[in-house]
């Protein structure tokens, strides 16, 4: 560790003036965040020289989000620095565990989209592969939830002010961003110049955040951009009476890096997010480009020495962002700028519901963003044309980038981006088969699968020391290192005291986890109940509201039938976006089945509920390794893959859920006899939907779901009652629910009786722990690497 632990000495006598013995918590915090980051730092100045030399190849990962997780313990299990930060620390009278506590999550993300960008970007550091992610330095996150009387309150999450520690400002390579304004055609001797004028400039303000990974020197970046106005107050314009457009500048920058994914239910929503996306991959594009040009001195090799990848359709602005540099500002003919573009680019599609894929109309967006309009607008026309000499105009409804005045953001990826990757093998399926198959007519071969991973050593090797330290001792293979060595644990699968450390093991996390639920809600749980855990984010496709309703059948079951079920602990944790009201209103529903359960004197020995507030990967990392029951139960064909229920299964928790997303996968992995499967199929989804699907009928036929139902409308606490998603439920109920509801009871069942069978369950569980290789980000990375990116290691 050379001189690490001196470094600490140093800087609080040089920083505070103090001496350890005397610092604080929140001294030792700070000294550890700055001289971690400053380590890494020299690190990757070192690993940056050797990428220079060798000229290889790099990759760009561009997402609106990455959700990174705490960092301090991240870079200290990384580097190896750990136990002896612990016992150096421990001798001088602090906990590191409590130095931990300081650190906030930082506000980079919000869900599975933004945990697999820091995921890749975790694997490809400790397999020394180069590449930086790109994003936005959010002020505020998405928002600090906070439950209160059952329902989300959202409040501004000021990470920053804790989190600013492991940042490192280049204010030596801030960039300028153009809004508004118009453009002019201009001929010159060379031919046709495009000119803009009169737009409102935005300064984007470069922060790195260090990548560090484990047991490498590699040290990689994950950039992000801060707005700041550009020169602020324009006097001139405020002398000749325009007062709104001389603060425009500051204006737009103070909205731009607040928050992530503003309410976009209104235009001033929807303008905000086109300007978010516009900001981050122009200043992105323009870095890449300046580092390239000063690297070869040419962009003619610029495909061949750069990979840009866009994660989902947030960052698709790369697209005509890349054209515009190239022409604009380096007199590239449309045809050769297109020949570099089409050859840099690579797309993940993350969903296919329909109405998630991005849209703008043609109206909001030109005027904030004219020139990269008339870019868009020419490639719609030139692929257009081609369809029509290809024969596929008929198709051009689906596949045409602006149809019917919306700009389809997807489609400009697709006819953009020379690789196109869905993350689950069915949801691959789907896009190839239904979603986009028109496209994947006339490319083939660019659509192709890369299931999503896992960054193990976080979710295992960090948030699970105790299982982590056992098999390590057990099996002596680094599958830290390796996850695929993990697989040694399968012939343990019959020795009982093998079966019954694992449980132990499990107790243990159980009871950390009650701890801290008592801690935050007052709600004692059972630690020898069956843990059964939803966390994800709240969308009516995951249906929350199934688990729901099956909890409000059991305690009617059990407060009026006699029923005596083995006890229970439902946990969800979940976000529901700011202006989606189903999903608040679920949010409520569960609150309230929890207080009434909690009341309840006949009931709450066999089952209780416990909503856990402000869902974020710290808390996801207490929680996980507790669970004994993973609820994976999305309407099957809506999810695309799915990440919590590997990191679930990784931590020895059994899979209860649809053939949906990678379920199927981990389906395929341990086997029939090692997971919890219910519910109709993507096919029969797609056939109900398609004969009429009338939930009614279910309501009307099955008497468990006409008194369940019947009996949501009895929960009236005067101040709010659930007759309308009763009435939603039997009148529309998009996501079939009830369509599911006798399957999933009877499933539900199973589950109780296993769970009963201590050898069973744990034989279920040693299987899933061992089979969990194959979902690592390592394995997933290593696809992208050889089948999409094809970049090689820095040496």
């Amino acid at each position: 560790m050379d001189n690490f632990t001196e470094e600490i000495k140093k800087y609080l006598e040089k920083r505070f003036g103090t001496a350890i013995e005397d610092a604080s918590e929140r001294q030792i915090y700070q000294a550890l965040m700055v001289i971690t980051r400053d380590r890494l730092a020299e690190m990757r100045f070192n690993y940056l020289n050797r990428l220079k030399e060798s000229k290889q190849k790099r990759v760009y990962y561009m997402s609106m989000e990455f959700l990174v997780g705490k960092t301090l313990r991240n870079n200290l299990y990384n580097l190896g620095f750990e136990d002896e930060v612990k016992k150096f620390l421990s001798s001088n009278g602090f906990s590191l565990d409590k130095i931990y506590d300081i650190e906030p999550d930082p506000g980079l993300g919000n869900g599975g989209l933004g945990r697999l960008a820091s995921c890749y970007m975790d694997a490809l550091t400790s397999n020394e592969y180069p590449i930086t992610g790109f994003s936005i330095l959010y002020e505020f996150g998405i928002f600090k939830q906070v439950i209160s009387n059952g329902w989300q309150q959202e409040y501004p999450d000021n990470w920053l002010e804790l989190g600013k520690y492991g940042l490192i400002y280049r204010s030596d390579e801030e960039v300028e961003i153009k809004f508004y304004g118009e453009t002019r055609e201009e001929w010159t001797s060379d031919g046709l110049r495009i000119k803009y004028e009169n737009y409102t400039p935005i300064i984007a303000d470069p922060f790195d955040l260090m990548i560090s990974g484990y047991k490498t020197d590699a040290v990689n970046v994950l950039r992000l951009w801060r707005a700041k106005a550009s020169g602020g107050f324009n006097m001139s314009l405020f002398e000749k009476g325009e007062y709104s457009k001389s603060i425009e500048s500051k204006a737009i920058s103070e909205s731009i890096s607040k928050l992530l994914y503003p309410a976009d239910d209104n235009d001033k929503g929807k303008e905000l997010r086109i300007k978010q996306q516009y900001f981050f991959t122009s200043a992105s594009l323009q870095q890449i480009v300046k580092i390239h040009y000063k690297t070869y001195g040419t962009l003619d090799n610029f495909a061949e020495k750069v990979v840009i990848h866009i994660n989902d359709t947030h960052p698709s602005l790369c697209i005509p962002e890349l054209m515009r540099i190239l022409m604009d500002e380096h007199e590239y003919s449309w045809d050769k700028a297109w020949d570099i573009t089409i050859k840099t680019f690579a797309y993940t599609n993350h969903t296919i519901m329909a109405e998630a894929l991005e849209k703008w109309s043609v109206d909001l967006f030109k005027p904030i963003l004219p020139r990269i309009y008339t870019i868009i607008h020419e490639i719609n026309s030139r692929f257009c044309k081609w369809c029509n000499d290809i024969g596929a105009s008929s198709e051009l409804d689906d596949m045409s980038i602006i149809h019917n005045n919306m700009i389809r953001m997807a489609n400009l990826c697709i006819v953009s981006s020379y690789s196109v990757n869905g993350v689950s093998k069915l949801h691959s399926d789907i896009l190839k088969k239904d979603t986009f198959k028109s496209f994947n007519r006339i490319y083939p071969g660019k659509f192709i699968n890369v299931t999503n991973g896992i960054a193990h050593r976080r979710w295992l090797g960090q948030a699970n020391p105790e299982l982590t330290k056992y098999l390590n001792e057990l099996l002596g293979v680094d599958f830290i290192k390796d996850l695929s060595n993990i697989d040694a644990l399968l012939k343990y699968k019959s020795d009982e005291s093998v079966l019954k450390d694992l449980e132990n093991i499990k107790s243990i996390k159980k009871m950390q986890l009650a701890e801290y639920i008592k801690k935050t809600t007052g709600i004692t749980v059972d630690t020898k109940s069956i843990f059964d855990v939803q966390i994800k984010r709240l969308h009516e496709y995951k249906r929350q509201l199934l688990n729901a309703l099956h909890i409000v059948y059991l305690y009617k079951q059990i407060k009026y039938n006699g029923l005596k079920p083995y006890p229970r602990t439902f946990i969800f944790s979940a976000k529901a976006s700011s202006g989606y009201v189903m999903a608040k209103n679920i949010i409520k529903f569960i609150c309230s089945i929890s207080e009434m359960i909690e009341t309840d004197p006949d009931v709450r020995d066999y089952i209780k509920v416990v909503f856990l507030e402000d869902y974020r990967v710290s808390l996801a990392e207490k929680i996980i390794p507790a669970a004994n029951v993973s609820e994976q139960i999305s309407q099957a064909g809506k999810e695309a893959s799915g990440t919590g229920n590997m990191k679930l299964m990784l931590n020895g928790a059994l899979t209860l859920g649809t053939m949906d997303g990678a379920n199927v996968e981990i389906y395929n992995a341990v086997g029939k006899d090692n997971i919890f499967i219910f519910g109709l199929s993507s096919d029969e989804v797609s056939n109900l939907s398609k004969r009429g699907y009338r939930p009614q009928d279910f309501y009307n036929n099955n008497p468990d779901i006409k008194e369940t139902i019947d009996f949501m409308r009895t929960l009236d606490k005067g101040d709010t009652n659930f007759n309308y998603m009763a009435d939603y439920l039997i009148s529309s109920d998009p996501y079939m629910c009830l369509a599911d509801f006798e399957s999933y009871l009877n499933e539900q069942n199973i589950v109780e009786a296993a769970y009963q069978d201590k050898i069973k369950w744990g034989q279920m569980s040693l299987v899933n722990i061992a089979k969990s290789g194959i979902f690592s980000a390592d394995r997933a990375t290593s696809e992208y690497v050889s089948e999409i990116w094809h970049v090689k290691k820095v040496k």
